[in-house]
């Protein structure tokens, strides 16, 4: 049984995506980052990307992660921001602490792509 299974699916990513972004874009630090962007078709790809990193059935065909987010200068302290809003998101929907682990695990090596020693968003 894949993470994907064990949580429930795609109505279980789809409610973590939806929890998780409420937190994101509600915090002051990382909401700059999301101005001018569609938040819906952004929250189509994170499902999609969450689902295929934890054993979903989808395949994720888009960008690398480094191209995805090149343009927005991502500094390290907000890539850890946005990993503590998802473990958050996911401890208040009751995931194990295992799974949240092996989900961190997945997402740790994508800090060097999507934060390469970014400069912050001036707030």
């Amino acid at each position: 049984m894949t993470i994907y299974d064990e949580i429930g699916g795609a109505e279980a990513v789809s409610a973590a995506v939806e929890r998780f972004y409420e937190r994101v874009l509600a915090d002051p630090e990382l909401a700059p980052y999301f101005e001018g962007v569609d938040v819906a078709r952004l929250k189509g790809h994170q499902r999609l990307f969450i689902a295929v990193a934890i054993g979903g059935p989808e395949r994720y065909v888009g960008r690398s992660m480094g191209e995805a987010h090149a343009r927005l200068n991502i500094a390290p302290a907000h890539f850890d921001l946005v990993v503590g809003r998802l473990v958050d998101t996911l401890t208040a929907l009751g995931v194990p602490a295992a799974t949240i682990d092996t989900i961190g695990g997945a997402l740790a090596p994508l800090k060097a792509e999507i934060a390469p020693d970014g400069e912050a968003l001036a707030s």
